[in-house]
């Protein structure tokens, strides 16, 4: 799939190294990205309000306020993406930063060139066509809007971010197949995001929550035990 152009694309990058602001500032202003850089979280979060970027860039380790905060944050007032860096790069920080919200993660020290992979992965799959034929789709009591990116259930809007609103597109669009997690990863969060099955896990359970979805009882997702997910939408079971 060819790149998608990040001409104009404003990027609000929060880490306090300096450094590495200035260097991605460069890096990333050399395929179109305009970015943004601040060291301390309290004022990228002024900045995220009163100039809302197309992408954020999030460290977790941040002077005065994590950057699991920061992200908790964000996702009470805005779907914008989000790629978080983590120097401690364990398993549990990055299922922490994707049940935040994350859209994707990347651990220190990276190359700048796979920070730019990872951000128009994501922003295509912002971008991405959606399910069709139809714009919008009704199943039971969950309604959706594509070209809009809108969702309600029963009437209640929801906020889904770029990479929930990617996996209820691709479920939906193979409702009652039964989707492995290696697909969902490829075509959800991209073949760029490096793989291990709990995210993709907990890609779903933030999605279920949103939907208002018991795992137990499933109206819409349902989990098929060693194999992966299916959307029943409205079935039950």
């Amino acid at each position: 799939m060819p790149a998608l152009s990040a001409a104009g694309t404003r990027v609000l990058l929060i880490d306090d190294d300096e450094a590495l602001g200035a260097l991605l500032t460069e890096f990333l202003g050399q395929f179109g990205f305009r970015v943004r850089a601040v060291a301390r979280p309290e004022e990228g979060l002024r900045l995220l309000a009163a100039e809302p970027p197309d992408i954020l860039v999030l460290d977790v380790m941040l002077p005065g306020m994590d950057g699991f905060t920061v992200c908790r944050r964000v996702r009470q007032r805005s779907a914008v993406p989000i790629v978080m860096l983590t120097a401690r790069g364990s398993v549990t920080d990055r299922v922490v930063g994707l049940e935040l919200g994350a859209d994707d993660y990347l651990p220190k020290p990276f190359e700048p060139r796979e920070l730019v992979a990872r951000m128009q992965a994501v922003l295509r799959r912002g971008h991405a066509a959606l399910p069709g034929p139809e714009d919008c789709v009704r199943v039971g009591p969950l309604e959706i809007s594509w070209s809009a990116r809108s969702v309600r259930v029963a009437g209640r809007s929801l906020s889904l971010t770029t990479a929930e609103f990617a996996l209820l597109g691709l479920l939906v669009k193979n409702r009652g197949r039964v989707l492995s997690r290696d697909r969902i990863l490829d075509e959800a969060r991209g073949a760029e995001a490096e793989a291990f099955d709990r995210s993709i896990d907990v890609l779903v359970s933030r999605l279920r929550q949103k939907l208002g979805d018991d795992a137990r009882r499933p109206v819409f997702i349902r989990t098929v035990r060693g194999a992966g997910y299916a959307f029943i939408g409205g079935d039950g079971g």
